[in-house]
């Protein structure tokens, strides 16, 4: 098990904006911490009210965002235009190239939510886009598959052969963990034990196939993760 802690993140403050990268992007880098596996992007950002990303560009990524707080309002040039809201998965592949943009939908209170990037098994496939609803009671003291190759489950798909599942776990309460390739967990929120360590949010740790993977709740926290 390997450690990826919190505070050790890059760190970008935009005054509107201010953002932790687990993994090199932008002005932020680091050669030890470029990705892993095919898990290329892991940015926690938290957007002001009325504040956001405008319209920029985006090629041969699979970009998956995931609302922890507060509402997302999204569009692109494929004519898709939605919000998002905790619990909400979404899905956009680059392929040929794509443009959008994401704003926090309130005026007032904060936006925070993860960004995630894989890269893709097949390059400059059109672009495409998929959003889906993924409610407390699916997650809560269980792995709830979110993202997957096929869409299996109710998933969203994805281009490349991964899984997320994300999970909601009270204090005590013990994650049965996915059989393992890689993996990478993420503690979105709360703490937790892993493998005898505390981790809290925004502290991670990677894992090589057939390592043992251990999942308590120290309190009640939300994982993201193999």
């Amino acid at each position: 098990m390997n450690l990826r802690l919190a505070n050790e993140r890059g760190l970008a403050n935009h005054g509107w904006l201010r953002s932790r990268h687990t993994f090199s992007f932008a002005d932020y880098f680091d050669p030890d911490h470029m990705g892993f596996s095919k898990l290329r992007v892991i940015n926690e950002d938290r957007v002001q009210g009325g504040a956001g990303f405008g319209a920029h560009p985006h090629r041969n990524m699979e970009i998956i965002s995931y609302v922890l707080a507060g509402a997302m309002a999204h569009k692109d040039s494929m004519g898709n235009g939605a919000v998002m809201r905790p619990g909400d998965v979404q899905r956009m592949s680059a392929g040929t190239g794509v443009l959008h943009s994401e704003f926090n939908h309130s005026d007032s209170e904060e936006l925070h939510f993860l960004q995630i990037w894989i890269e893709p098994l097949q390059r400059d496939i059109a672009p495409s886009y998929e959003q889906k609803a993924f409610p407390a009671q699916e997650r809560q003291g269980q792995w709830r598959l979110v993202v997957s190759q096929e869409g299996r489950d109710g998933s969203v798909s994805v281009n490349q052969d991964m899984n997320l599942h994300i999970g909601l776990f009270d204090a005590g309460q013990q994650a049965e963990v996915p059989p393992l390739r890689h993996a990478w967990l993420h503690v979105s929120r709360g703490e937790a034990r892993v493998n005898g360590r505390r981790l809290v949010a925004g502290d991670a740790a990677s894992f090589e196939p057939g390592e043992p993977l251990e999942v308590v709740g120290i309190e009640a926290a939300e994982y993201s993760g193999p």
